[in-house]
């Protein structure tokens, strides 16, 4: 038996036919000559009505909410049903009979997350994760229209990238090994075959944040370019969310109208942004009465205001003694590094990047200062050997990416089973 997408029910492409569907029972209602029941697939809802007398009454009556079935019967227009067509059903078959489902639209946003294998069934998960695909899709397009190389790097590593204290240490085999925080030192590596590449991967943090924007696993996409400059990576930067946010905005609409998303505020992110420097963000910050002494890092409240102000913005010129081991040096200005954050509203940090250290002195200086063992680094050192060039790279947040751009008030919502502090079940 063939059976159609929902879709092309609600596109208008069926009006008239005998059409068979499957799926789930998403909602149910009955008065005593015919039964109601909105039909869910992957592509949408339709209502679907079974009246007395019909072979599928019984099973119509029988039917539970999220109940797995196919049906058959003729597609009509009804501007009072959802989407404006309706199912008049002559067929029933229940595949798999639900018990009593648990979620009710008066459960918590509390209970949910701990039913989100259920949950993910709901309309607004559902075209969520739509966009998520999306967004990723853009995202692969974007670097290989750039020429970039998509590569794999590895999840068990052996020293940190970024602070040890947000590692997540694990046996391996007789080994101690951490989960990786992010792929960058493995990616400086493969620029010295492929000259730009990047990944899509997952990164652990340890971090006990319990805030809407924190997630212990997350997803990064991260690239790493050889002989390029801080003002090739702000280009690239700002190129490759003009790209996804445009497309999301042309491409999306259907999800957009659904999560009530304005798409005209996606179409109008554009490259350029606006650069500051961190002095400059400090100065602005300051005449705003926050309480800020040079050389602390920004949090979310000043990350916010400075995007309130200049929308999605990049902060660049950090001093050295917040930033990572990895990061380059100014010449001129040795207390400062070549280090960059793009900063956009409601969200804060979406990305941070940087010129990479290349020169290996000053590099085996960077790893002494941070307390770091220069033996646990030998392979990266050896990098800087053999053949060493400047590069940059970036790191970008996929989930903080997806809250931004759908004014979710959640960064759990933007993935299908969060991990957090406190939450690793289901």
């Amino acid at each position: 038996m063939s059976f159609t997408p929902i879709e092309d029910i609600l596109d208008g492409r069926c009006e008239g036919k005998r059409i068979s569907v499957r799926g789930w029972i998403y909602r149910k209602r009955e008065s005593k000559d015919i039964v109601f029941f909105i039909m869910r697939d992957a592509t949408g809802i339709v209502q679907c009505t079974v009246r007395k007398g019909s072979s599928a009454w019984a099973d119509a009556k029988r039917v539970t909410i999220e109940s797995s079935a196919t049906l058959s019967g003729t597609v009509k227009k009804d501007e009072r049903a959802p989407g404006g067509f309706e199912v008049s059903v002559d067929q029933l078959k229940i595949v798999g009979l639900a018990e009593t489902f648990p979620i009710t639209k008066d459960q918590s946003e509390e209970f949910r997350r701990n039913v989100r294998h259920l949950w993910l069934r709901s309309r607004r998960m559902n075209t969520i994760m739509k966009v998520r695909s999306e967004t990723l899709r853009f995202v692969h397009e974007f670097f290989r229209k750039k020429s970039f190389i998509e590569v794999s790097p590895p999840m068990f590593i052996s020293s940190a990238c970024e602070g040890g204290a947000t590692l997540f240490g694990l046996k391996y085999f007789d080994k101690d090994l951490y989960l990786t925080q992010s792929a960058q030192l493995h990616l400086e590596a493969l620029i010295q075959s492929l000259e730009k590449v990047y990944c899509v991967a997952p990164s652990f943090r340890a971090e006990k944040s319990r805030t809407i924007r924190h997630l212990a696993e997350y997803w990064h996409v991260e690239a790493e370019e050889a002989f390029s400059t801080m003002d090739d990576l702000i280009c690239l930067e700002e190129d490759l969310v003009s790209h996804v946010c445009q497309n999301v905005a042309k491409q999306c609409r259907k999800e957009l109208k659904t999560l009530e998303v304005d798409a005209g505020k996606l179409a109008k992110v554009k490259a350029p942004f606006n650069r500051i420097t961190y002095d400059e963000a400090v100065e602005k910050l300051r005449k705003k009465s926050f309480k800020i002494k040079w050389g602390e890092d920004f949090g979310f409240n000043e990350e916010k205001a400075l995007a309130e102000e200049l929308g999605p913005l990049f902060v660049y010129a950090y001093p050295k003694k917040i930033k990572a081991f990895y990061c380059k040096t100014y010449r001129e200005n040795p207390e400062m590094v070549m280090s960059v954050d793009l900063i956009v509203p409601n969200i804060g940090e979406l990305s941070t990047g940087g010129a990479r250290e290349d020169n290996k002195e000053f590099l085996l200086k960077r790893l002494e200062e941070f307390g770091l063992r220069q033996e646990d680094y030998e392979w990266y050192i050896d990098l800087r050997r053999y053949g060493t060039v400047p590069h940059t790279g970036f790191g970008l947040g996929v989930e903080r990416l997806l809250a931004w751009m759908l004014d979710l008030e959640n960064i759990m919502d933007t993935i299908p089973f969060p991990r957090t502090v406190r939450r690793f079940y289901p």
